[in-house]
């Protein structure tokens, strides 16, 4: 089953830069600079129908192309040098993308920059019909922490980042449960925080009162080290002891949580959701509640002696395999497992999934919880 699973996620790596195309769309000319663009700068745009426009100078070059959504589209040049050019409409949500300049694929100095693909590149927001769900509110607002931990196992100084309520620094005496929330392959710990937009996430839910407070850590899962297209090689037992051996402890001393597996949830999207997968089910110990967001299921043998599960919550885009999804959370259902599904309508194996796919979770989490 592994190996099945980690061979959907080469191929769906393929779609990972962005939606689904269709060559049968209007173009319209509603154009307005994308929300994460650099200060000042016009371009790159993105229109109602979803369809992206970049612009750049560059005299000497002899072909410009706009690369997104693993597809290459041709840049037009004017009597000045510049290049434009237009995509065909992408889903809503974010989408990682490049410029194609005579062979060199390269960031749009345009757009701010998110590690992803293994780069540091453009992104670019689509408007999405939901994107209140990560809008910046007047809520109180939690905080992303940077933290660096000692790693003993890889003889090395990690990096991760820590989301902490807005009531974290003023009730304190109060401690939090935990969930540890991973990245896919190609990106790192900055991904969720970044692109992710946990933060803004969890504010408003929080500041609805439709999930509790709880502490968020997201690491880098030590992924890249593989080739693309030699995912199978990949070993979950190194990352597994910088997790549960070196990074838990860290956080439960360094931060008010509750160090019990039954305030401890682990989830991820893609290969992350591949991670969390084999992690919970080396050490069932560990974690109660479990999430993969487009990467795997379990089956009922899997979670045999998980004595102390709460919840297993399975996702993915209604562009991807959804049957599948929702077949597993019956069979799970129909064994008496805490199961739920989610599927994201009109988007296939990208971030805005997964930000949906955060937001059902976790209202969700630690809900049985004083």
């Amino acid at each position: 089953m592994e190996k099945n699973l980690i061979r959907a996620i080469s191929v769906v790596f393929l779609v990972f830069m962005g939606g689904i195309q269709s060559e049968n769309y209007v173009m319209a000319d509603d154009f307005r600079p994308s929300s994460v663009n650099q200060p000042g700068s016009e371009y790159p745009k993105v229109n109602e129908s979803g369809q992206v426009r970049v612009q750049i100078s560059a005299p000497d070059a002899r072909y410009v192309q706009l690369d997104i959504g693993g597809v290459k589209y041709d840049l037009e040049k004017d009597e000045n040098g510049v290049w434009t050019g237009e995509s065909s409409p992408q889903d809503e949500g974010f989408h990682y993308y490049q410029l194609n300049i005579d062979g060199a694929s390269v960031p749009d100095p345009g757009s701010l920059y998110f590690f992803g693909a293994n780069r540091w590149g453009s992104g670019i927001e689509v408007p999405a019909s939901d994107e209140e769900i990560f809008a910046l509110r007047n809520v109180p607002q939690g905080q992303i922490h940077e933290i660096s931990f000692p790693s003993e196992s890889t003889n090395s100084i990690k990096r991760a980042y820590v989301y902490t309520p807005a009531e974290y620094h003023l009730e304190r005496n109060r401690r939090y449960p935990v969930l540890y929330l991973q990245h896919g392959y190609g990106e790192n710990e900055t991904s969720w925080p970044n692109q992710g937009r946990v933060n803004r996430i969890m504010d408003n839910l929080i500041a609805d009162g439709k999930a509790k407070p709880f502490i968020i850590v997201m690491a880098y899962g030590m992924t890249n080290e593989i080739e693309f297209g030699r995912i199978m090689d990949f070993d979950i037992k190194p990352f597994q002891t910088v997790l549960i051996d070196e990074l838990m402890p860290y956080i439960d001393s360094n931060f008010r949580t509750v160090s019990s597996p039954s305030h401890r949830a682990m989830a991820g999207l893609s290969m992350g959701a591949f991670e969390t997968r084999l992690v919970t089910l080396n050490r069932p110990d560990v974690f109660t509640y479990y999430g993969l967001f487009s990467g795997g299921i379990y089956t009922p043998e899997d979670l045999e002696n998980h004595d102390q599960l709460k919840l297993v919550f399975l996702s993915c885009g209604s562009k991807e395999r959804p049957d599948r999804i929702k077949g597993a959370v019956e069979e799970l259902k129909n064994e008496g497992f805490n199961a739920v599904s989610y599927i994201s309508e009109g988007t296939a194996h990208e971030f805005h999934t997964w930000r949906r796919s955060l937001h059902q979770l976790a209202p969700l989490l630690f809900r049985d919880l004083d």
